[in-house]
C-alpha cells in the first residue's frame, strides 16, 4: 500500500486533534507526578518516509533517547517516542531534581533512566489511549523498553527485530515543558508505525477512508 499517496490532510487532522486530546491527558499525568504545571501540545502530524525521518531527527548517527512499545490488539503496531540526548538530559533533570544527571556516559544513574522510562510510558500510553477511545478499538501498549543510542540503530532494529519494516510513519510532533521554568521545553516526535494491515483498520474505525 502506497500510503503516502492515501493519507490525506483530513486523516492527519483528525489524528493531530487524537494527539492533542493524548497530550491534555499526559499533561494532566506529569503535573500531578511531578507536582508542578507541564504543559503538552502536538504541533504538526504528518507522514514521512524512512530517510525523511532522519533527516528530521537530525541524521541516523545523532544519539538519542527512545522509548519504545510495541501495539498489540486489534491494530498492531509499533510505537517510539524520540527525543535528543541534551534535551531528554534537561527535562530529567527537572523531573528527579538533580543538576548532576547526565547521559553524557554509561552506567547511567538508575533514578533517571527510570523517570525516562516512565515519561516515555506516560505520554505513549496516553496517545494510545486516546487513539483507542475515538476508535473503538481494543489497542494495548507491551512494556516499554528504553534505549540510548545512535538514532539509525535504534530504528532500524526496533522494526527489523520484528520484521515490521515500512517505507513510512505518522510523525507526531510533541512539545512538553514546564511552565514554571524558563527554556524548559523538551521537543520529541513520536513515531507510530502501523503493521501493514492497520492502517486500515485504523481510518476505518475513525470513519475516515483511505484514499483509492
Amino acid at each position: 500500500m502506497d500510503i503516502k499517496n492515501k493519507i490525506t490532510n483530513l486523516h492527519l487532522d483528525v489524528l493531530k486533534e487524537i494527539g492533542n486530546i493524548g497530550a491534555g491527558h499526559a499533561a494532566t499525568a506529569l503535573s500531578k507526578l511531578l507536582h508542578k504545571k507541564i504543559k503538552m501540545t502536538v504541533p504538526d502530524v504528518h507522514i514521512a518516509s524512512f530517510e525523511e525521518i532522519m533527516d528530521l531527527i537530525g541524521g541516523a548517527e545523532l544519539v538519542v533517547v527512545s522509548v519504545f512499545l510495541r501495539i498489540e490488539g486489534d491494530a498492531p503496531g509499533n510505537i517510539f517516542f524520540i527525543v535528543p540526548v541534551a534535551q531528554g538530559e534537561r527535562f530529567i533533570k527537572e523531573m528527579i531534581g538533580d543538576p548532576s544527571f547526565s547521559f553524557e556516559k554509561p552506567p547511567y544513574p538508575e533514578l533517571g533512566l527510570s523517570a525516562m522510562l516512565e515519561l516515555g510510558n506516560i505520554l505513549s500510553g496516553s496517545y494510545l489511549t486516546a487513539l483507542s477511545d475515538f476508535t473503538k478499538l481494543n489497542m494495548l501498549p507491551s512494556v516499554p523498553a528504553l534505549s540510548i543510542d545512535m538514532f539509525g540503530s535504534i530504528i532500524s532494529y526496533g522494526l527489523i527485530e520484528l520484521s515490521q519494516v515500512s517505507d513510512y510513519a505518522i510523525v507526531i510532533d510533541t512539545v512538553l515543558s514546564d511552565e514554571q521554568a524558563e527554556n524548559s521545553d523538551m521537543k520529541g516526535h513520536f513515531f507510530l508505525f502501523p503493521d501493514p494491515d492497520s492502517y486500515e483498520i485504523l481510518f476505518r474505525a475513525l470513519r475516515v477512508e483511505l484514499n483509492g
